[in-house]
């Protein structure tokens, strides 16, 4: 018997209207987006719903949505008596959601504690003095030199390690423009820009950790009731600080997405349900490992496909 493991997007996977025919059917998502209402003190349901503004893709509203979003179909999958997963993790924002769902920290405190984070992460840098570039058909090591010797002055480093042949920079955004045209001149089959409001997990949001941290601290982490894999190493802990400490580097360290994917692996995982909006770790999933089943939730027919495709 295959073991199952859920994972969890980060930003990027946000959409208007997600979630919306779900939602018609299950009164437990409309429920949680009211919780998670209740700690911002807005209607979050609302900017997902219309995303009146632009409020949507400001990362203090997408984090909290996301994770929102994540969570909530968590719960539907326990109302539907899904089965439950051996492991867990999430992909930059999507290491809270996981972390959630296997209780180590308090819904609401984690809306709290990510919509924070936003704010830090976009006060950190300024808008449109960072950027991230996905590089594509380049070897990690390669993609690293090549950061190192354009820098100068600048901040640009891996950020995320996708997929073998994706790896996403981030940085100032003159060096992840001198890092793009580098890598394309070194045979990179291509160097794309990604649309994001700040450059995430790289030594630009190191003050955002040390804003961060002082919340963390506060918070009362629970040890977990699942195992969750950790972006910065790829390895599942049950110490609740250094499921702590991991969190906080998470936010300056490149995300190991392939490793992850190899620790769920070497779990034993062969059914994989990406839990939220979208289908973007699905797609990684199936670069990383091609043998993993991968299933979707975010619309009512890819969650009854995944529920009867994992019991």
């Amino acid at each position: 018997m295959q073991k199952i493991g859920f994972v969890f997007p980060g930003q990027g996977s946000q959409k208007t209207g997600m979630l919306a025919d779900l939602a018609a059917e299950y009164p437990v998502i409309a429920q949680t987006f009211a919780d998670a209402s209740g700690v911002l003190g807005c209607d979050l349901w609302q900017i997902v719903s219309e995303n009146a503004a632009g409020l949507l893709d400001q990362t203090h509203f997408t984090q909290p949505a996301l994770l929102t979003a994540s969570v909530a179909i968590w719960k539907v999958w326990l109302q539907e008596k899904g089965p439950l997963p051996e492991m867990l993790g999430g992909h930059s924002l999507g290491e809270y959601s996981a972390l959630v769902c296997s209780g180590v920290i308090d819904f609401q405190t984690a809306v709290s504690l990510v919509h924070k984070r936003g704010q830090y992460m976009q006060t950190a840098v300024p808008a449109g003095t960072g950027g991230m570039a996905a590089i594509i058909g380049m070897d990690d090591n390669r993609i690293e030199e090549i950061c190192q010797s354009v820098a100068q002055d600048g901040v640009v480093s891996a950020a995320n390690f996708n997929s073998p042949g994706q790896t996403v920079i981030a940085g100032d955004l003159a060096a992840v423009e001198r890092a793009m045209a580098a890598c394309k001149a070194a045979g990179a089959k291509r160097a794309l820009p990604l649309n994001v409001s700040v450059p995430s997990h790289c030594g630009l949001m190191k003050p955002a950790a040390a804003q961060l941290e002082t919340d963390l601290a506060s918070v009362t982490f629970n040890r977990p009731e699942i195992p969750v894999v950790q972006n910065i190493n790829g390895r599942a802990t049950r110490d609740v600080d250094e499921i702590r400490d991991n969190l906080l580097k998470q936010l300056y360290m490149p995300v190991q997405w392939v490793d992850t994917i190899y620790c769920m692996r070497d779990f034993g995982i062969g059914k994989v349900v990406e839990c939220g909006p979208g289908k973007v770790l699905g797609g990684l999933i199936k670069r990383i490992q091609p043998d993993m089943e991968c299933f979707g939730t975010d619309s009512g027919e890819a969650l009854t496909a995944a529920l009867a495709g994992t019991k």
